[in-house]
């Protein structure tokens, strides 16, 4: 099979092509005006205005197109640098990891107590894993991070009795479905709303619906698929490849241990792909301690200089909220038609200084977890209660980096350091946002983009909201099955959509919602998604079994996203 070029050649392509449409499609403008759209002043196509004009064919313009790109959305390439460096320091400290794993093991325990035999608590993990992992994936965009949780989840799954695919839904499936339905996730509704130019993070009470339903949805869809199973084990579509995991877990003697790796981090995968899945600055393991708690002291000189950097730490960030309390009293907190003035920020600054005493006599990771809680509660103030945008968002991040890598006793320097590498690594997206935005400068400068936006307008005014809105939710599906990045393609297509949008009468919200749908179901069947492969390979599973098994429920989720779409066409909703 003929290899698919990688993102960015993929978009190199389409900028000469765009330079070839000002050769031969017909020049043309609207007249644009400023209005005022949720209390935000947005530039917008006026329609019934568009008339034609003296097209401008573009030759060498095309090698200014990563320039131009770049500095039209600067804005939403420091914001994702930004987040993606923050996110590499947080991983390195090995917080979500570990914290995972001792999640893990305290279910481990639950499923021992007598007196919850009476429930299905089998059932009931099942159901709190996959609900933490859509949350992650949900909030910050967890997507290859669980490439890392396979090989607990998968021997754990096992050892209760089903199989290797139901570990596999119960981390990587529950936060590719939360990455769907994101709510605030920076990487996907950030910078499509940024490009949109709607406030960030807006329409998030809807969001969290639809969030709830599709993550809903497939808690029903695993916990029915892995019932079948532990009924009857050899209904599997896997059951002899488990074969591998099940002698596994038996050498490890009792089955309810040996399915988590608590005391000897990661098992090794017996598979060639398995080491080379797992991103560089991922998290491969640990030891989270005994009984599966989160790791507590070490001895000697590094334990005491660990400890006293989280103290000052603590301290520090304790004296900054505490001034920010006496400063902001009370928070105007605007959700919908709805108000309230409440002091959110007094109350959360308790709270920090009340959860510390506990957090850092436990342990380094247990604070840093407390930082992550208080990043996404301070995010969500800071955009519902004052107008936060993507500096104040990225400047939010940026100190849970920094300061949960201090605390984990790594010096300025090498803080530094990580966040480079979070940046270089993250480097690909920003480039293809840069050239990406070049497109729509060799389109607007040879004066074809509003005729492009003509022909679509036109070509669909007979569909109606409802087939223009399918058709964009349709064409964004189809397109993720060969570019699954999705900041990406948020980069390639919003500044056309977002326009489209206007003309054909759907809000720009709505065009968001279908951007984000379109780009999350079919990340978890596409073979071009280096993440799946990853997480099958170390699971052992084929990909035409996975795709087999999997398609049937995707085609589900995509109905049921389109049905989600709906209400934003017909039903007056806050941000929409």
């Amino acid at each position: 099979m003929k290899k698919i070029p990688g993102t960015l050649t993929i978009v190199c392509y389409i900028i000469v092509l765009a330079a070839v449409l000002t050769w031969f499609v017909p020049g043309g403008e609207y007249a644009r005006e400023t209005r005022l759209v949720n209390g935000v002043e947005r530039e917008m196509v006026v329609g019934q205005s568009f008339h034609y004009v003296d097209k401008q064919p573009q030759t060498f313009s095309v090698f200014f197109a990563l320039f131009k790109g770049f500095v039209e959305n600067a804005g939403i390439i420091v914001f994702v640098l930004i987040v993606g460096g923050a996110f590499w320091i947080l991983n390195s400290t090995r917080a979500i990891d570990t914290g995972v794993k001792s999640f893990v093991a305290f279910t481990r325990r639950c499923r021992q107590k007598k007196w919850l035999s009476k429930i299905d608590v089998d059932s009931l993990v099942l159901a709190v894993i996959m609900l933490m992992f859509s949350l992650f994936g949900s909030v910050f965009g967890m997507s290859e991070e669980t490439i890392a949780f396979i090989v607990i989840f998968v021997p754990m799954a096992v050892s209760m009795g089903y199989d290797s695919i139901t570990g596999v839904c119960i981390s990587y499936l529950a936060a590719h479905v939360g990455f769907a339905g994101a709510t605030l996730n920076p990487f996907t509704i950030g910078i499509a709303q940024g490009i949109a130019g709607i406030p960030l993070f807006s329409g998030l009470e809807y969001r969290v619906l639809c969030w709830f339903v599709l993550t809903s949805l497939a808690i029903v869809f695993v916990l029915w698929y892995a019932r079948r199973i532990k009924k009857n084990p050899e209904k599997s579509p896997v059951y002899r490849i488990d074969q591998y995991w099940r002698e596994r877990v038996m050498a490890g003697g009792d089955t309810e241990d040996s399915g988590i790796p608590l005391e000897g981090g990661i098992p090794e995968v017996a598979s060639e792909s398995a080491s080379e899945v797992v991103p560089e600055g991922c998290p491969k393991g640990g030891n989270p301690g005994k009984e599966g708690k989160l790791p507590g002291k070490t001895s000697g000189r590094a334990s005491r200089a660990s400890g006293r950097n989280m103290l000052l730490v603590a301290g520090f960030l304790s004296v900054v909220q505490i001034l920010f309390a006496f400063r902001y009293p009370f928070t105007d907190l605007q959700v919908g038609d709805a108000g309230w003035r409440l002091p959110l920020i007094p109350f959360f600054t308790a709270l920090f200084l009340l959860w510390g005493i506990f957090s850092v006599r436990r342990s380094v990771v247990a604070f840093n977890l407390q930082l992550l809680f208080f990043t996404i509660v301070y995010l969500v103030i800071g955009v519902l209660g004052y107008h936060w945008y993507m500096m104040e968002i990225s400047a939010l991040f940026l100190v849970l980096g920094i300061f949960s890598g201090l605390a984990a006793g790594k010096g300025l320097d090498k803080v530094m350091s990580l966040f480079q590498e979070g940046c270089k690594d993250i480097l690909g997206p920003a480039m293809v946002i840069g050239l990406a935005g070049g497109i729509l400068f060799v389109l607007q400068e040879g004066k074809v983009i509003d005729t492009i936006l003509h022909g679509l307008s036109s070509s669909m005014a007979r569909m109606g909201e409802t087939g223009s809105m399918g058709a964009m939710y349709g064409f964004q599906t189809c397109l993720n099955l060969v570019m699954p990045s999705g900041s990406a393609k948020a980069a390639l297509t919003m500044p056309i959509m977002s326009q489209f949008s206007d003309l054909v009468g759907i809000s720009r919200q709505a065009t968001v919602l279908a951007f984000q749908f379109g780009d999350g179901f079919t990340n978890m069947i596409t073979p071009v998604s280096g993440i799946l492969l990853g997480v099958l390979g170390v699971a052992r599973i084929p990909y035409a079994l996975w795709f087999k098994w999997v398609y049937k429920f995707i085609l589900v989720l995509i109905l049921v996203g389109f049905l989600l779409l709906l209400p934003t066409l017909f039903v007056p909703l806050n941000g929409f």
